[in-house]
């Protein structure tokens, strides 16, 4: 289980190989990632949620499919990801309230199912209101507890390590035998 020595091993034309396969499948892993933005209109295609503040309608590992376009109206009871100003991770939640200026500028209120009191303490401090421009995107399909890899990796990295050395001792042996 040498990985430097099955390199030295190699000659230049069957490493140049695995280094180009390996950037063929990251290309096109981020090919596909662009692909989906562009068709569904939101910067982040696939969410993860992270709490149970969505319970009953999301649990915590399920996978979200997002769109974000821009021409369709928000409206009261749609579920939405947004980001918040000085947080890293978007937050999935309900619409409770819309507020529509005459101008046609939109605002509304959130709030995640299981919680008692509405997202104003979320957001940044002096903001009451969300607008369009704070939302990622729209839930528009589920794939429940499929994320929770994601959840375990995150919060377990040493498990994320050994799944990584596993897959590594797989990739060596199938290649061996």
């Amino acid at each position: 289980m040498d990985i430097f020595g099955d390199l030295r091993r190699m000659n230049k034309r069957q490493l140049y190989y695995q280094v180009l396969n390996f950037a063929m499948i990251v290309s096109s892993a981020l090919m596909i990632w662009k692909g989906l933005i562009v068709i569904t209109g939101s910067e982040s295609p696939i969410v993860v949620v992270l709490s149970g503040s969505m319970e009953p309608a999301f649990h915590r590992g399920d996978l979200l499919f997002l769109t974000n376009f821009q021409e369709d109206p928000i409206r009261a009871g749609e579920i939405v990801v947004f980001k918040v100003e000085g947080r890293d991770i978007p937050i999935v939640h309900r619409v409770l309230k819309i507020h529509e200026k005459e101008n046609g500028n939109i605002k509304f209120l959130t709030k995640g199912d299981n919680n008692e009191v509405d997202d104003r303490g979320l957001y940044k401090e002096g903001q009451n209101w969300l607008e369009k421009k704070d939302v990622v995107g729209r839930a528009r399909g589920f794939l429940p507890y499929v994320g929770m890899v994601t959840i375990i990796m995150n919060d377990y990295p040493k498990f994320k390590y050994a799944l990584l050395a596993v897959m590594g001792a797989y990739v060596l042996l199938k290649r061996e035998s």
